[in-house]
Protein backbone atom coordinates (compact mmCIF):
# COMPACT_ATOMS: atom_id res chain seq x y z
CA UNK A 1 0.00 0.00 0.00
CA UNK A 2 1.11 3.50 -0.87
CA UNK A 3 2.28 6.04 1.86
CA UNK A 4 -0.49 9.13 2.25
CA UNK A 5 0.95 11.64 -0.24
CA UNK A 6 0.81 15.51 1.01
CA UNK A 7 -0.01 17.71 -2.40
CA UNK A 8 2.79 20.76 -1.93
CA UNK A 9 4.45 19.26 1.01
CA UNK A 10 1.82 20.23 3.44
CA UNK A 11 2.46 19.78 6.69
CA UNK A 12 5.63 17.70 6.07
CA UNK A 13 8.66 19.18 8.17
CA UNK A 14 11.73 19.05 6.09
CA UNK A 15 14.46 20.04 8.10
CA UNK A 16 15.72 22.29 10.93
CA UNK A 17 16.59 26.12 11.08
CA UNK A 18 17.60 28.69 13.15
CA UNK A 19 16.81 31.27 10.79
CA UNK A 20 13.03 32.34 11.77
CA UNK A 21 9.64 31.51 13.30
CA UNK A 22 7.01 31.75 11.45
CA UNK A 23 3.61 31.18 13.73
CA UNK A 24 0.87 31.72 11.18
CA UNK A 25 -1.87 30.78 13.52
CA UNK A 26 -0.81 34.05 16.57
CA UNK A 27 0.33 36.07 13.74
CA UNK A 28 4.14 36.16 14.54
CA UNK A 29 7.26 36.11 12.77
CA UNK A 30 10.88 36.22 14.03
CA UNK A 31 14.48 36.27 13.10
CA UNK A 32 16.55 34.36 15.06
CA UNK A 33 14.73 35.03 18.08
CA UNK A 34 13.96 38.65 17.49
CA UNK A 35 10.38 39.77 16.79
CA UNK A 36 9.98 41.18 13.50
CA UNK A 37 8.54 44.30 14.91
CA UNK A 38 11.54 44.97 16.61
CA UNK A 39 13.73 44.57 13.87
CA UNK A 40 11.52 46.63 11.73
CA UNK A 41 11.46 49.62 14.27
CA UNK A 42 15.35 49.31 14.89
CA UNK A 43 17.29 47.33 12.48
CA UNK A 44 19.27 48.11 9.07
CA UNK A 45 18.82 46.14 6.22
CA UNK A 46 22.26 45.01 6.99
CA UNK A 47 21.67 44.45 10.63
CA UNK A 48 19.39 41.97 9.50
CA UNK A 49 21.66 40.28 7.57
CA UNK A 50 24.46 39.42 9.91
CA UNK A 51 21.74 38.43 11.97
CA UNK A 52 20.83 35.10 9.53
CA UNK A 53 24.53 34.73 8.55
CA UNK A 54 25.85 34.76 12.23
CA UNK A 55 22.79 33.56 14.19
CA UNK A 56 23.25 36.77 16.57
CA UNK A 57 23.54 40.81 16.07
CA UNK A 58 26.55 42.35 15.07
CA UNK A 59 28.68 45.09 17.20
CA UNK A 60 28.96 48.14 15.48
CA UNK A 61 32.52 47.74 14.44
CA UNK A 62 30.79 44.15 12.39
CA UNK A 63 28.18 45.86 11.33
CA UNK A 64 29.83 48.64 9.65
CA UNK A 65 32.35 46.57 8.09
CA UNK A 66 29.48 44.42 6.87
CA UNK A 67 27.95 47.29 5.43
CA UNK A 68 31.11 48.32 4.30
CA UNK A 69 31.78 45.18 2.26
CA UNK A 70 28.38 44.65 0.63
CA UNK A 71 28.71 48.20 -0.60
CA UNK A 72 32.23 48.23 -1.46
CA UNK A 73 31.53 44.80 -3.65
CA UNK A 74 28.34 45.90 -5.34
CA UNK A 75 29.93 47.50 -8.60
CA UNK A 76 29.27 45.04 -11.75
CA UNK A 77 31.78 44.03 -14.17
CA UNK A 78 31.70 46.34 -17.03
CA UNK A 79 31.58 43.41 -19.69
CA UNK A 80 28.14 42.13 -17.66
CA UNK A 81 27.07 45.87 -18.09
CA UNK A 82 27.56 45.81 -21.51
CA UNK A 83 25.78 42.34 -21.88
CA UNK A 84 22.72 43.97 -19.56
CA UNK A 85 22.73 46.73 -22.09
CA UNK A 86 22.00 44.47 -25.17
CA UNK A 87 19.11 42.99 -23.24
CA UNK A 88 15.64 44.03 -24.85
CA UNK A 89 14.09 47.02 -22.86
CA UNK A 90 10.81 45.11 -22.41
CA UNK A 91 12.57 42.04 -21.20
CA UNK A 92 11.22 40.95 -17.70
CA UNK A 93 13.10 42.19 -15.29
CA UNK A 94 13.67 39.22 -13.55
CA UNK A 95 13.99 37.34 -16.46
CA UNK A 96 16.85 39.57 -16.58
CA UNK A 97 18.38 38.60 -13.25
CA UNK A 98 18.27 35.33 -13.65
CA UNK A 99 20.58 35.86 -16.61
CA UNK A 100 23.00 38.44 -14.99
CA UNK A 101 23.20 36.48 -11.60
CA UNK A 102 24.59 33.51 -13.59
CA UNK A 103 26.80 35.31 -15.50
CA UNK A 104 28.71 36.61 -12.08
CA UNK A 105 29.82 33.74 -11.60
CA UNK A 106 32.25 33.92 -14.65
CA UNK A 107 33.14 37.13 -13.15
CA UNK A 108 33.49 35.88 -9.17
CA UNK A 109 37.60 35.24 -7.61
CA UNK A 110 35.47 32.62 -5.71
CA UNK A 111 33.81 30.80 -8.60
CA UNK A 112 35.38 27.25 -8.49
CA UNK A 113 35.57 27.35 -4.61
CA UNK A 114 32.66 25.85 -3.09
CA UNK A 115 33.67 25.98 0.24
CA UNK A 116 31.25 27.33 2.86
CA UNK A 117 34.29 30.65 3.69
CA UNK A 118 33.61 31.42 0.11
CA UNK A 119 30.17 31.15 -0.59
CA UNK A 120 29.44 33.56 2.61
CA UNK A 121 32.14 35.88 0.15
CA UNK A 122 29.72 35.46 -2.78
CA UNK A 123 27.07 36.09 -0.67
CA UNK A 124 28.43 39.65 0.48
CA UNK A 125 29.09 40.52 -3.10
CA UNK A 126 25.65 38.64 -4.31
CA UNK A 127 23.48 41.15 -1.57
CA UNK A 128 25.23 44.49 -3.54
CA UNK A 129 25.51 43.45 -6.92
CA UNK A 130 21.85 42.23 -7.30
CA UNK A 131 20.74 45.87 -5.50
CA UNK A 132 23.01 47.64 -8.23
CA UNK A 133 21.43 45.05 -11.06
CA UNK A 134 18.29 46.03 -10.27
CA UNK A 135 19.19 50.06 -10.01
CA UNK A 136 20.99 49.74 -13.27
CA UNK A 137 18.16 48.13 -15.10
CA UNK A 138 15.79 50.35 -13.97
CA UNK A 139 18.18 53.34 -15.75
CA UNK A 140 19.42 51.04 -18.85
CA UNK A 141 15.45 50.22 -19.92
CA UNK A 142 15.04 54.06 -19.70
CA UNK A 143 18.10 54.97 -21.80
CA UNK A 144 19.72 56.33 -19.12
CA UNK A 145 23.78 55.36 -18.11
CA UNK A 146 23.62 53.58 -14.76
CA UNK A 147 25.31 54.57 -11.70
CA UNK A 148 28.03 53.01 -9.52
CA UNK A 149 27.09 52.15 -5.91
CA UNK A 150 28.56 54.67 -3.33
CA UNK A 151 30.70 53.39 -0.74
CA UNK A 152 29.48 55.45 2.17
CA UNK A 153 26.03 54.56 1.81
CA UNK A 154 23.30 51.56 3.56
CA UNK A 155 22.04 49.11 0.68
CA UNK A 156 18.87 50.82 0.49
CA UNK A 157 20.13 54.39 0.02
CA UNK A 158 22.29 52.96 -2.12
CA UNK A 159 19.56 51.43 -4.21
CA UNK A 160 17.67 55.01 -4.42
CA UNK A 161 20.62 56.63 -5.21
CA UNK A 162 21.59 54.67 -8.24
CA UNK A 163 18.14 54.86 -9.08
CA UNK A 164 17.29 58.70 -8.73
CA UNK A 165 21.58 60.12 -9.04
CA UNK A 166 20.22 62.01 -5.89
CA UNK A 167 21.00 61.67 -2.66
CA UNK A 168 18.16 59.88 -1.10
CA UNK A 169 15.09 61.43 1.16
CA UNK A 170 15.06 59.95 4.38
CA UNK A 171 11.12 59.05 4.14
CA UNK A 172 11.95 56.87 1.47
CA UNK A 173 15.05 55.18 2.69
CA UNK A 174 14.02 54.13 5.94
CA UNK A 175 10.45 52.87 4.26
CA UNK A 176 12.63 50.78 1.79
CA UNK A 177 15.31 49.55 4.58
CA UNK A 178 11.59 48.48 6.45
CA UNK A 179 10.60 46.85 3.27
CA UNK A 180 14.15 44.86 2.82
CA UNK A 181 14.06 43.90 6.55
CA UNK A 182 10.39 42.47 6.52
CA UNK A 183 10.86 40.44 3.45
CA UNK A 184 14.79 39.02 3.97
CA UNK A 185 13.62 35.84 5.46
CA UNK A 186 10.26 33.48 5.60
CA UNK A 187 10.82 30.25 6.60
CA UNK A 188 11.01 27.36 4.13
CA UNK A 189 8.82 29.00 1.06
CA UNK A 190 9.03 27.42 -2.58
CA UNK A 191 12.48 30.08 -3.15
CA UNK A 192 13.87 28.83 -0.36
CA UNK A 193 13.60 25.36 -0.32
CA UNK A 194 14.38 25.47 -4.23
CA UNK A 195 17.65 27.04 -3.12
CA UNK A 196 18.37 24.43 -0.53
CA UNK A 197 17.59 21.86 -2.85
CA UNK A 198 20.23 22.96 -5.62
CA UNK A 199 22.54 23.23 -2.55
CA UNK A 200 22.32 19.91 -1.62
CA UNK A 201 23.55 18.79 -4.77
CA UNK A 202 26.64 20.65 -3.99
CA UNK A 203 26.23 22.83 -6.39
CA UNK A 204 27.59 26.59 -6.21
CA UNK A 205 25.77 29.87 -4.27
CA UNK A 206 25.18 31.37 -7.74
CA UNK A 207 22.98 28.50 -9.42
CA UNK A 208 21.56 27.97 -6.09
CA UNK A 209 20.18 31.68 -6.27
CA UNK A 210 19.19 31.48 -10.14
CA UNK A 211 17.13 28.81 -8.99
CA UNK A 212 15.58 30.89 -6.17
CA UNK A 213 14.83 33.41 -8.32
CA UNK A 214 13.32 31.06 -10.96
CA UNK A 215 10.91 29.81 -8.35
CA UNK A 216 10.23 33.58 -7.11
CA UNK A 217 9.63 34.72 -10.51
CA UNK A 218 6.24 32.36 -10.68
CA UNK A 219 3.16 34.52 -9.54
CA UNK A 220 2.09 31.77 -7.42
CA UNK A 221 5.15 33.00 -5.08
CA UNK A 222 6.90 36.00 -5.60
CA UNK A 223 3.80 38.24 -8.07
CA UNK A 224 1.33 39.09 -5.37
CA UNK A 225 2.09 42.38 -4.43
CA UNK A 226 2.12 43.23 -8.57
CA UNK A 227 -1.06 41.83 -8.58
CA UNK A 228 -2.13 43.67 -5.74
CA UNK A 229 -1.05 47.08 -7.70
CA UNK A 230 -2.73 46.23 -10.55
CA UNK A 231 -5.69 45.69 -8.66
CA UNK A 232 -5.27 49.30 -7.04
CA UNK A 233 -4.82 50.65 -10.40
CA UNK A 234 -7.97 49.32 -11.95
CA UNK A 235 -9.93 50.53 -9.25
CA UNK A 236 -8.34 53.93 -10.03
CA UNK A 237 -9.91 55.87 -7.47
CA UNK A 238 -11.14 56.25 -3.58
CA UNK A 239 -14.26 56.92 -4.65
CA UNK A 240 -14.80 54.07 -6.32
CA UNK A 241 -13.69 51.54 -4.23
CA UNK A 242 -17.52 50.72 -3.08
CA UNK A 243 -18.61 50.12 -6.10
CA UNK A 244 -15.94 48.11 -7.54
CA UNK A 245 -16.13 45.71 -3.74
CA UNK A 246 -19.95 44.97 -4.73
CA UNK A 247 -19.46 44.63 -8.17
CA UNK A 248 -16.24 42.58 -8.15
CA UNK A 249 -15.90 40.66 -4.73
CA UNK A 250 -19.67 40.78 -3.16
CA UNK A 251 -21.15 39.90 -6.87
CA UNK A 252 -18.59 37.97 -9.07
CA UNK A 253 -16.24 36.72 -5.88
CA UNK A 254 -13.50 37.89 -7.27
CA UNK A 255 -10.39 37.54 -5.21
CA UNK A 256 -8.41 40.50 -3.07
CA UNK A 257 -4.95 40.28 -4.18
CA UNK A 258 -2.62 40.90 -1.21
CA UNK A 259 -5.78 39.77 1.08
CA UNK A 260 -5.25 36.19 2.77
CA UNK A 261 -2.10 34.08 3.10
CA UNK A 262 -1.27 30.20 3.11
CA UNK A 263 0.46 30.17 6.21
CA UNK A 264 -1.03 33.58 8.23
CA UNK A 265 -4.69 32.84 9.73
CA UNK A 266 -4.19 36.16 11.77
CA UNK A 267 -2.96 39.49 10.73
CA UNK A 268 0.33 39.30 8.87
CA UNK A 269 3.07 41.07 11.38
CA UNK A 270 4.95 42.60 8.59
CA UNK A 271 1.40 44.13 7.32
CA UNK A 272 1.02 46.55 10.11
CA UNK A 273 4.28 47.67 9.41
CA UNK A 274 4.35 48.35 5.85
CA UNK A 275 1.03 50.29 6.24
CA UNK A 276 2.35 53.00 7.91
CA UNK A 277 5.14 53.31 6.14
CA UNK A 278 3.05 53.85 3.28
CA UNK A 279 0.89 56.40 5.05
CA UNK A 280 4.34 58.12 5.93
CA UNK A 281 5.31 57.73 2.02
CA UNK A 282 1.70 58.76 0.85
CA UNK A 283 2.06 61.96 2.94
CA UNK A 284 5.67 62.80 2.27
CA UNK A 285 4.84 62.52 -0.85
CA UNK A 286 1.72 64.68 -1.40
CA UNK A 287 0.46 61.48 -3.35
CA UNK A 288 -2.32 59.69 -0.80
CA UNK A 289 -4.61 57.94 -3.64
CA UNK A 290 -3.16 55.00 -3.97
CA UNK A 291 -2.92 54.47 -0.14
CA UNK A 292 -6.63 55.64 0.13
CA UNK A 293 -7.87 53.08 -2.06
CA UNK A 294 -5.75 49.69 -0.43
CA UNK A 295 -6.98 51.66 3.06
CA UNK A 296 -10.77 51.61 1.86
CA UNK A 297 -10.58 48.44 0.42
CA UNK A 298 -9.16 46.96 3.56
CA UNK A 299 -11.92 48.44 5.58
CA UNK A 300 -14.53 47.41 3.08
CA UNK A 301 -13.04 43.43 3.34
CA UNK A 302 -13.21 43.38 7.00
CA UNK A 303 -16.75 44.49 7.37
CA UNK A 304 -17.82 41.41 5.67
CA UNK A 305 -19.02 38.31 7.35
CA UNK A 306 -17.23 36.23 4.48
CA UNK A 307 -13.91 37.77 5.23
CA UNK A 308 -14.47 37.96 8.76
CA UNK A 309 -15.21 34.10 8.99
CA UNK A 310 -12.53 32.85 6.70
CA UNK A 311 -9.75 34.91 8.85
CA UNK A 312 -8.73 36.47 6.22
CA UNK A 313 -6.65 39.65 6.78
CA UNK A 314 -4.22 41.66 4.57
CA UNK A 315 -0.44 40.44 3.83
CA UNK A 316 2.94 41.72 3.32
CA UNK A 317 2.33 42.07 -0.23
CA UNK A 318 -0.84 44.19 -0.04
CA UNK A 319 0.92 47.38 1.37
CA UNK A 320 4.20 46.98 0.43
CA UNK A 321 2.82 47.12 -3.49
CA UNK A 322 1.43 50.64 -2.27
CA UNK A 323 5.37 51.74 -0.61
CA UNK A 324 6.72 50.69 -3.87
CA UNK A 325 4.49 52.29 -6.06
CA UNK A 326 4.68 55.00 -3.95
CA UNK A 327 8.78 55.58 -3.88
CA UNK A 328 7.85 55.71 -7.92
CA UNK A 329 9.09 52.25 -9.21
CA UNK A 330 7.66 50.13 -11.71
CA UNK A 331 4.93 47.48 -11.32
CA UNK A 332 7.34 44.95 -12.89
CA UNK A 333 10.02 45.28 -10.58
CA UNK A 334 8.14 44.93 -7.53
CA UNK A 335 9.67 41.32 -7.36
CA UNK A 336 13.10 42.46 -7.94
CA UNK A 337 12.97 44.37 -5.22
CA UNK A 338 12.06 41.08 -3.49
CA UNK A 339 15.25 39.61 -4.72
CA UNK A 340 17.18 42.35 -3.28
CA UNK A 341 15.83 41.65 0.21
CA UNK A 342 15.59 37.83 0.28
CA UNK A 343 18.92 36.80 -0.78
CA UNK A 344 19.87 37.48 2.92
CA UNK A 345 17.32 34.69 3.76
CA UNK A 346 18.05 32.40 0.94
CA UNK A 347 22.03 32.78 1.41
CA UNK A 348 21.59 31.88 5.24
CA UNK A 349 19.48 28.62 4.26
CA UNK A 350 22.60 28.10 1.90
CA UNK A 351 25.05 28.08 4.74
CA UNK A 352 22.75 25.90 6.84
CA UNK A 353 22.42 23.39 4.27
CA UNK A 354 25.95 23.48 3.64
CA UNK A 355 26.93 22.80 7.14
CA UNK A 356 24.43 19.98 7.50
CA UNK A 357 24.27 18.69 4.12
CA UNK A 358 22.18 15.65 2.72
CA UNK A 359 20.84 15.45 -0.64
CA UNK A 360 17.13 15.94 -0.46
CA UNK A 361 15.52 13.37 -2.20
CA UNK A 362 11.66 13.08 -1.00
CA UNK A 363 9.69 9.96 -2.52
CA UNK A 364 7.05 10.13 -4.72
CA UNK A 365 3.92 7.83 -4.93
CA UNK A 366 3.37 6.48 -8.99
CA UNK A 367 0.00 6.34 -9.85
CA UNK A 368 -0.02 4.74 -13.56
CA UNK A 369 -0.72 1.92 -15.25
CA UNK A 370 1.62 -1.69 -14.34
CA UNK A 371 3.01 -4.36 -16.99
CA UNK A 372 1.72 -2.93 -20.20
CA UNK A 373 2.90 -4.97 -22.88
CA UNK A 374 5.34 -3.83 -25.55
CA UNK A 375 3.87 -3.07 -28.75
CA UNK A 376 6.13 -2.69 -31.94
CA UNK A 377 5.72 1.00 -33.67
CA UNK A 378 4.16 -0.43 -36.92
CA UNK A 379 1.29 -2.04 -34.79
CA UNK A 380 0.95 0.87 -32.47
CA UNK A 381 -3.46 1.98 -33.21
CA UNK A 382 -3.06 5.94 -34.00
CA UNK A 383 -4.02 7.81 -31.02
CA UNK A 384 -5.82 11.26 -30.43
CA UNK A 385 -2.70 13.49 -28.91
CA UNK A 386 -5.64 16.15 -28.12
Amino acid sequence: MSEQANRGLEGVVVGETRTSLVDGAAGKLSYGGYRIEDLAAHASFEEVVFLLWHNRLPGAAELEALRHDIAGNASLPADLLKQVRAFPAEADPMAVLESAVAALSFHDVDAADNSLEASRRKAVRLTGQITTLCAAWIRTRQGEDPIAPHSDLSLAQNFLYMVRGVEPDETASAALNVYLVLLAEHGMNASTFTARVVTATESDIHSAVVAAIGALKGPAHGGANTAAMNMFMEIGDPCRVADWFSDEVLDKRRRIMGIGHRVYKALDPRASVLKQHARALAASTGNSKWFDIAEKLELAARAEDFFIQRRLFPNVDYYSAILLYTIDLDVDMFTPLFVMSRIAGWSAHIFEQKRNNRLIRPKVNYIGPLDLEWEPVAERPVRSTG
